[in-house]
């Protein structure tokens, strides 16, 4: 008898007293088992998520995020920039050579964004002046950032919890849940109904394409310089849509001290590994150099940047910290959002809203420090939201705003993957408890129960910004004492031939504390843009454009839009900044 047969009898001898050491379809004894092979960029493969899990998630993370922004698909242009750029803009409609070479040299009111200006000119190719076709490339950009960012949602939370690569599901769901808490919160709202603002879901696309492409360089035992010069330029991209992609290189920084641990820990942070890390990010700082030198050279044209004289030192320190606070707290109660947060006229450093702003920032960076061993993603997701942000928290303050919905777009994404690596760390507690499928259920139960939540109030704020009238309607009121938004409201009133509305709004933004900035509007208004007018001949313009007359003050009567034959009462003695109410008839 051989030996193979021999060990054959054996085995089936084995199996017939002990089958409980051989289990059905398991590996022969001597086999090894069959293991899933890595993916190239090393990182590791759950083996127990099923493909289809794999394809169907991303896939819903699109769809729900089309769907909580259908209604965008129904706006107009609006008179905050949209007409400006659009309306009445001739040099970006087409893709020929007088046309590139206008977007590719233009700092068209205040920003340098040639890449931007490409995918606005195919629009015009396709749809002409329908609004519907520019909405569409925005949401449809959108949703492939939201896409995106599942897949590099995934690919950070297996590097920082790889206890999530043994359940494959819990995995897709914390990505899942992530990529939902970035695409469909509110505050993404004026970056995709806002056709103006292409340019963040544009730079948002190579902003997070650079990430995914730099960690898979790094992922690798010997990096790639093919991977690693591609995210270079998709950084350089991401630059040519938004100049506020300037932060990467420190975000970058960032990830490589957590979860890629290229830096800090026992590689130490000036060794030789160390260096080279730092070296690595030069071009990327070269890069954003030469943007920030372009940026500051667009806002210098368009004189939007605030002197010291209006605003001090101590005062942009103010409005900084109040910043990180404000964007906190509307990504926590994304409630009463408008598309303008004027900045006030005086800053009172001894304020309760600065004074707690403050207090709640000193607060989060000690307790990150404090947990930097045990919780390093709470101390990295807190540095890259202050670094993102650090562009536009008012340090060089640029225009009348003192926060804007649009800049949480890239911030965001912190806040994100806190959410996603939340939810995985407690379903690793619920599967490790006696009694999980009850807390499972309910675990899922809140996350979904978040998920429409933010839908539902995203789909009402995208309604906002269906017109001008009703944008404007929307921020009166949130904020009546606005001058901005009274001009802007009369404006569009007056467009649709609403006098009586009209006149009321104008007058009560002339008779704004702010009214300063409301005159030159005013006088655009009247499509006299050709000439360059003194301060007295604008507010001369505004006040006749109110149907107030500046010689003989008279009240403005809203029911027909007229005055009456004797004055009564000087035309601002009733204003009220706490109510926007003015002199009625």
């Amino acid at each position: 008898m051989g030996r193979k047969s021999k060990s054959r009898k054996l085995e089936a001898a084995a199996k017939s007293q002990h089958p409980q050491l051989f289990p059905r379809g398991g590996p022969e004894p001597g086999q090894a088992p069959v293991r899933a092979r890595p993916p190239e960029d090393g990182s590791p493969v759950p083996a127990s998520a099923p493909r289809w899990i794999q394809w169907l998630v991303p896939l819903l993370v699109a769809v729900v995020t089309l769907a909580a922004f259908l209604p965008t698909l129904q706006n107009q242009f609006v008179n905050w920039d949209d007409d400006k750029n659009f309306l009445d803009n001739p040099h970006y409609r087409g893709l020929a050579g007088t046309h590139l070479r206008w977007m590719w040299t233009t700092f068209h009111i205040g920003h340098y964004a040639p890449l931007t200006w490409m995918t606005l000119g195919l629009d015009y190719l396709l749809w002409g002046m329908n609004p519907l076709g520019y909405h569409l490339t925005s949401l449809l950009l959108h949703a492939a950032n939201a896409v995106v960012f599942y897949v590099l949602a995934r690919r950070i939370l297996t590097l920082a919890r790889p206890g999530l690569v043994d359940r494959g599901h819990a995995l897709a769901a914390s990505a899942g849940f992530a990529a939902l808490v970035f695409a469909i919160h509110p505050l993404r709202v004026e970056s995709v109904a806002w056709v103006t603002e292409r340019r963040d879901v544009l730079s948002g696309l190579f902003y997070l394409l650079t990430i995914l492409v730099y960690l898979r360089a790094c992922a690798r035992e010997a990096p790639g310089r093919r991977s690693y010069w591609l995210s270079v330029t998709l950084f350089g991209c991401a630059l040519l849509s938004k100049s506020m992609a300037v932060s990467l290189p420190v975000v970058l920084l960032i990830l490589d001290f957590y979860p890629l641990q290229r830096l800090g820990g026992p590689i130490g942070w000036w060794g030789q590994r160390a260096r080279r890390v730092y070296a690595d990010k030069i071009p990327f700082v070269l890069l954003a150099a030469a943007a920030s030198a372009l940026a500051f050279r667009a806002q210098t044209l368009l004189h939007s940047l605030v002197s010291l004289d209006q605003l001090s030192v101590p005062g942009r320190l103010e409005v900084s910290v109040y910043g990180l606070s404000f964007y906190l707290w509307k990504m926590i109660l994304p409630l009463r959002l408008s598309n303008l947060y004027p900045r006030p006229p005086t800053l009172d450093p001894w304020a309760m809203p600065f004074l707690l702003s403050c207090g709640v920032v000193l607060a989060i960076t000690a307790l990150a420090l404090a947990c930097r061993r045990r919780l390093p993603g709470l101390l990295a997701a807190w540095a890259a939201y202050v670094v993102v942000l650090l562009p536009v928290l008012g340090i060089v303050q640029i225009g009348p705003q003192i926060a804007a919905d649009r800049y949480t777009y890239l911030a965001g994404l912190g806040g994100a993957l806190l959410a996603g690596a939340g939810l995985g760390a407690c379903w690793r507690t619920v599967a490790s408890s006696t009694t999980g499928t009850p807390t499972a259920v309910g675990l899922a139960g809140t996350a979904t129960a978040i998920v429409l939540a933010l839908g539902v109030l995203t789909w009402d704020q995208a309604q906002v910004w269906h017109d001008s009238e009703r944008l404007w309607t929307h921020a009166l009121a949130i904020d009546p004492s606005s001058a901005v938004v009274q001009n802007n409201l009369g404006y569009a009133l007056d467009l649709q031939g609403k006098l009586a509305p009209r006149g009321h709004h104008l007058r009560l933004a002339i008779c704004s504390p702010l009214a300063a900035l409301a005159l030159p509007a005013l006088f655009f208004s009247r499509k006299e843009r050709g000439s360059r007018p003194s301060r007295r001949m604008l507010f001369t313009e505004s006040l006749r454009a109110a149907n107030v007359d500046y010689r003989k003050p008279r009240p403005f009567s809203t029911a027909s839009g007229t005055r009456p034959s004797k004055p009564t009462r000087r035309p601002c003695e009733e204003y009220s900044p706490a109510t926007g109410r003015g002199p009625s008839a």
